[in-house]
């Protein structure tokens, strides 16, 4: 196979113009072309995912076309609401909140999930404490699989954290992907208002790992950086100038009441070291070859390999389209 040497800087973009001019020719020809729709709608969170798609939107469609929605809810950080408006204005693109929590209450997707927390921590008090549901790190370098932890903070800043049983953890994530859920049906209402079509936010590592929800943030009606590693995406919101705050801004899930990361959540490994890794097992380069120049031994990568291999695996269900019967 005739391919570079494994580096470091492998994912970097050689020609990001003509890769921007790419996915703008692209969102046209689908918008405007393909499905003859009026423009595009996007949910905005201040996150860099939704920046950029929203940024390509504006630039290559025209922000007249382009319609953001924000939508908080009770555990989103403020910042996710500044940083959207940031966003929206300096793009210069129409947009409008929409406070989802109304919706979630009706679902009692919060109550859902309390009920779920305090089967583990029965002095868990959800209207003083905060809750967030964590990945261990240590199983990138053991031949098991991730273990979920359920984590509490009291008023005072005290926390508890234990493994989460698979009932508590289910209904946890079931009753919190109302949030995306609600979410999707929130930007398609106006995408049909506007005979419009929904740009989806989700990357490479998003999709291939399932780092998304079924029907949730994965409803939309294409993926623009459906093909970008975490740091390509990076280098495209420099390129298309997306305000720094949200370039320098640390990935959240913004999903549950205490703060938390997306390598706490879900990763494991920051973006700059995971990407490389990803695209060494994917292309089908050697654990030794990755390994010496990431700094780490072999039989470290190749037990991240059978990680990344484990997520694609268990994940199939989420990438799966419907299945249509066939008729006898």
């Amino acid at each position: 196979m005739n391919r570079p040497p494994f580096s470091k800087d492998i994912l970097k973009i050689k020609d990001i113009e003509s890769l921007a001019d790419h996915l703008g020719a692209l969102l046209k020809e689908e918008i405007f072309v393909k499905y003859k729709r009026r423009g595009a709608v996007v949910g905005i969170s201040g996150g860099i995912d939704s920046s950029v798609s929203m940024a390509l939107a504006a630039k290559y469609i025209g922000a007249e076309r382009v319609f953001g929605v924000m939508m908080p809810e009770k555990d989103s950080s403020p910042d996710s609401e500044s940083l959207a408006e940031k966003l929206a204005k300096k793009f210069g693109v129409p947009h409008i909140v929409e406070n989802i929590r109304p919706a979630l209450e009706g679902f009692k997707c919060y109550e859902r999930r309390d009920e779920a927390i305090k089967r583990v921590f029965p002095e868990f008090d959800p209207l003083t404490d905060k809750s967030k549901i964590g990945i261990n790190k240590t199983g990138l370098d053991q031949k098991l699989p991730p273990v979920f932890h359920l984590t509490i903070i009291d008023k005072n800043g005290n926390q508890k954290s234990k493994i989460i049983p698979i009932n508590e953890y289910l209904q946890i994530v079931a009753a919190s992907n109302f949030k995306q859920r609600c979410r999707m049906s929130m930007v398609y209402y106006y995408a049909e208002k506007m005979h419009y079509m929904v740009i989806g936010t989700a990357n490479k590592h998003e999709i291939d790992q399932g780092f998304f929800v079924k029907y949730g943030d994965g409803g939309a009606d294409f993926y623009p950086q459906a093909h970008l590693y975490k740091t390509q995406v990076y280098q495209l919101a420099g390129y298309l100038g997306v305000p720094d705050e949200i370039i320098q801004r640390t990935p959240t899930t913004d999903t549950y009441s205490a703060e938390q990361t997306q390598e706490e959540f879900f990763y494991q490994l920051p973006f700059e070291m995971m990407d490389p890794l990803w695209y060494g097992f994917e292309n089908g380069y050697s654990t030794d070859e990755v390994g010496e120049v990431m700094g780490i031994p072999a039989e470290e990568v190749q037990i991240i390999f059978d990680n990344f291999a484990r997520k694609k695996k268990t994940t199939e269900y989420l990438r799966a389209n419907p299945y249509y019967f066939p008729v006898i």
